[in-house]
């Protein structure tokens, strides 16, 4: 069984790594790396869609990263329990018009005793942005150490 610390029950420090871990891979944005955090038969529930399983899970990030371009995002723990983790999030993306948005929202998620994601629920909101206004300006993969995350940002 491949397992994906850190494992449940969480602590504090422990589901901060959780999310920092979820942030990295998916700002990767290759759709592959991030699949292998899910169970085989996770359950999401992105926006209105509802998918199941990693070959959907890539599906879905494949068709979410062809359309969403320099996307950049920031993941912060909300609230945790013993394998359940709350977060909200950011992120900023152009679509192929070269319009910006701020995308922000919150995900539920559950895990299963090997530290992969068995649920995920996310609910996104999209606000267009002047590209003046982008916050987001690392180099496209990992959020370095010292860039604000969302409460340094007034997010």
């Amino acid at each position: 069984m491949t397992t994906r610390p850190p494992l449940p029950p969480f602590s504090r420090e422990s589901a901060i790594q959780k999310v920092r871990l979820a942030e990295d891979s998916w700002n990767s944005r290759d759709p592959e790396k991030v699949a292998q955090a899910y169970t085989l038969d996770s359950h999401w529930r992105n926006r209105a869609e509802f998918i199941n399983g990693r070959a959907k899970i890539v599906a879905f990030l494949t068709r979410k990263w062809a359309k969403e371009l320099d996307y950049r995002l920031i993941k912060e723990l909300w609230a945790f329990t013993e394998n359940r983790i709350a977060v909200r999030f950011a992120y900023e993306w152009h679509d192929d018009s070269g319009s910006w948005y701020r995308s922000y929202g919150n995900e539920n998620w559950q895990f299963s005793e090997d530290g992969l994601m068995l649920w995920r629920f996310a609910s996104v909101n999209d606000l267009p942005i002047k590209e003046s206004d982008r916050t987001y300006h690392w180099p496209l993969g990992r959020r370095p150490e010292e860039h604000p995350g969302l409460s340094d940002l007034g997010f």
